[in-house]
């Protein structure tokens, strides 16, 4: 494999795709050659910035590009992320894959007739908190997520399910990795006609269960993840990215079973640490390496796949059937 930098380049640079365009310039194993908006103003502003160039059009940026971030609104990425793998090109889709389930699978074999890879950008994988849990991480048995924010317009064309709570459907399927064979949820628009406020209970095949909660309409945001496991406990504050791990004592029993009542006496609090990243720039620099051949990407099209038709198995619980799910 050629240890020449990958040629990179970033299709939308709206808010989220000028952090792609800004964390792509400073990769060492890439080289960005340039971005494309259909704002063109915005290209020509976001490439002055990090000294590349403005593309006139989505094929011209194709032609010049082996990767590409596709940074668009969700009801392109399927037009988008097409163009780009039937050229052969590696794409990274922001979150969610697609807005249609058909849109999805569309994606996922084009990127498999092409031999090209498809990777979704769940850029929680990269999270300082689970990084740091990673190694302490066996059989998650009970997870809860609590994902809340204030209201803002972008995301609010689409049920809460599918702007924030999918971010913790993709975790909690990447740390159970077990079928989900019941679903039950509920919901309720408030400020949207769709559903601002939801909650979710997912019991996966070994009885392993989540239960998520999402809303865009707190006054702070949080994002936190407890997770239950034979060996301890863990808390996990995403919006921080630390935690701490309560482990289970080798002799926990036989204190118990003495009468210990003291918690101290029955686990070991381990603070979790992970050195500092910037969990966009990880996730690009995965990306980076994973189309080079050097490692297995961290989310898949396939897990991207996964993700969705789960979103919309909670929103079926809920009620709340989106038109978009079919084609």
């Amino acid at each position: 494999m050629s240890a020449a930098r990958l040629p990179v380049g970033v299709a939308g640079v709206g808010s989220l795709g000028s952090h792609h365009a800004r964390l792509y310039a400073s990769l060492p194993d890439a080289r960005l050659v340039g971005v494309y908006d259909p704002v063109e103003a915005r290209a020509a502003e976001i490439a002055t910035r990090y000294g590349t160039r403005a593309y006139p059009s989505l094929d011209a940026l194709l032609a010049d590009a082996e990767a590409v971030s596709v940074v668009v609104p969700t009801p392109a990425h399927h037009e988008v992320g097409l163009a780009a793998l039937a050229r052969g090109r590696h794409v990274l889709m922001e979150k969610p894959i697609a807005a249609t389930l058909e849109e999805a699978q569309a994606l996922v074999d084009a990127a498999g007739r092409a031999g090209v890879l498809l990777q979704i950008g769940h850029v929680e994988r990269f999270n300082r908190a689970l990084r740091a849990a990673a190694p302490y991480l066996a059989e998650p048995r009970f997870l809860e997520s609590d994902r809340v924010a204030p209201f803002a317009a972008r995301g609010s064309d689409v049920a809460v399910i599918l702007d924030l709570m999918i971010h913790d459907i993709d975790l909690v399927l990447s740390l159970v990795k077990e079928p989900v064979v019941d679903v039950r949820a509920s919901g309720i628009g408030v400020v949207t006609p769709s559903v601002d406020i939801a909650t979710a209970r997912l019991e996966f095949a070994s009885g392993a269960v989540a239960n998520l909660t999402a809303s865009r309409l707190a006054r702070e945001r949080v994002r936190k993840l407890r997770i239950f496991q034979p060996s301890g406990y863990f808390s996990l504050d995403l919006a921080e990215g630390k935690g701490e791990y309560l482990r289970l004592k080798a002799d926990a029993s036989e204190a118990l079973a003495a009468g210990a009542t003291d918690l101290a006496r029955l686990v070991d609090r381990v603070a979790l640490k992970a050195p500092e990243a910037e969990p966009l720039g990880l996730e690009l620099a995965n990306f980076v390496r994973a189309a080079r051949g050097l490692e297995p990407p961290a989310v898949t099209g396939a897990d991207g796949l996964s993700a969705l038709a789960l979103a919309f198995r909670v929103l079926e619980a809920v009620g709340r059937v989106p038109a978009l799910r079919t084609a």
